[in-house]
């Protein structure tokens, strides 16, 4: 099986690692897997030095894994001859590689989390991936593979399970021979929508439990904040056509556990740094990374108020985001809502 993988950041690299160690748990033949960057000299330095050492320092690169670069729209005639397409770039990069990849013949599914900021000025509601994919590529055979993951472990061979979702069984099952090996689980859903909002929002909540933790409320507190932002989870992708017990699996509660608690979570890493007084640039630029909940926060909220839907706790996320509210006042406004029934 020939696999491209696109984006050679962290998550990408180490998926492409996984890809090339076995074609599946019960041999061990390897596949024939590309990673593409965008920096031709960030390509070389991986292809010759077999590690990713920006973003995977002493991941060493198994023998079928191959590096190369080429300018973005020569992308089509580098990938002709795959048989699958993985998207690794960050969600504000999904439509356009979507768009240079609309006439690929093979099935092309992304893992970047959450929903796409509308441009200054626009009135979109901030799409979630399959719906992007629906307005420029239609005719494209997509799906997400999503769940709880750090990349630094999936690049260690440490055991791990995901969700591969999509609308075609062989999208799905394409997926599944990729990446299921003896360390790597490989699940599969029709629920896309579910997938994808459990994937956006978990990123939201972790900031919010990052900002908990960095203000030492406890684990009382810690643990109301991953249920009741569980809560908002559902009532989000129910709205928006999801199956609820897809919130209960890998992509929803597992995910959100994972990032809200892993201290490799880039997205809890924003929350302790702005509890420890820092500015939102100063904390996203010490990362070093991608924090996709930075970004999606605001269009998380967006989507929820067009739908009528209520997440007090995503809202106190933006207002901290946005300066309007200090560390413990965003606590402060949560604690002072009204009494509610759980439900």
């Amino acid at each position: 099986m020939k696999i491209a993988v696109l984006g050679a950041g962290a998550w990408g690299t180490a998926l492409a690692m996984a890809a090339a160690r076995e074609a599946d748990g019960r041999n061990a033949v390897p596949q024939q897997v590309l990673l593409w960057a965008r920096d031709a000299r960030q390509a070389q330095a991986m292809q010759a030095e077999r590690v990713n050492a920006r973003y995977l320092p002493g991941a060493a690169f198994p023998a079928g894994l191959q590096v190369a670069a080429c300018p973005p729209e020569q992308l089509p005639s580098l990938l002709g001859e795959q048989d699958l397409i993985v998207v690794g770039t960050p969600m504000a990069a999904l439509r356009s590689m979507l768009l240079l990849l609309r006439d690929a013949r093979a099935p092309v599914v992304w893992l970047c989390k959450g929903f796409e900021q509308p441009a200054a000025g626009s009135d979109a509601p901030g799409w979630l991936g399959h719906e992007i994919a629906a307005q420029v590529a239609p005719q494209l055979q997509v799906g997400v593979l999503s769940g709880p993951s750090f990349a630094k472990e999936v690049a260690a061979g440490a055991p791990a399970a995901l969700v591969a979702a999509s609308s075609h069984e062989a999208v799905r099952q394409s997926l599944v021979a990729a990446f299921h090996s003896r360390v790597l689980r490989v699940y599969v859903s029709a629920d896309v929508v579910g997938v994808e909002v459990g994937g956006a929002v978990k990123n939201v909540m972790a900031i919010a439990t990052g900002l908990s933790d960095g203000l030492h409320l406890g684990l009382n507190a810690r643990t109301a904040l991953i249920t009741r932002g569980l809560a908002e989870m559902v009532r989000l992708g129910v709205a928006l056509g999801a199956r609820p017990d897809t919130f209960m699996g890998l992509s929803g509660l597992g995910d959100l556990v994972l990032t809200a608690t892993g201290d490799l979570s880039r997205n809890r890493q924003v929350g302790l740094l702005l509890a420890q007084g820092l500015t939102l640039a100063q904390a996203v630029q010490s990362l070093g990374h991608v924090a996709e909940g930075v970004y999606s926060a605001r269009t998380v909220a967006r989507r929820a108020k067009l739908l009528g839907v209520a997440m007090p706790i995503t809202d106190a996320v933006v207002a901290l985001l946005d300066g309007q509210l200090k560390p413990l006042q965003a606590l402060q406004q949560l604690m002072d809502r009204e009494p509610t029934t759980e439900a």
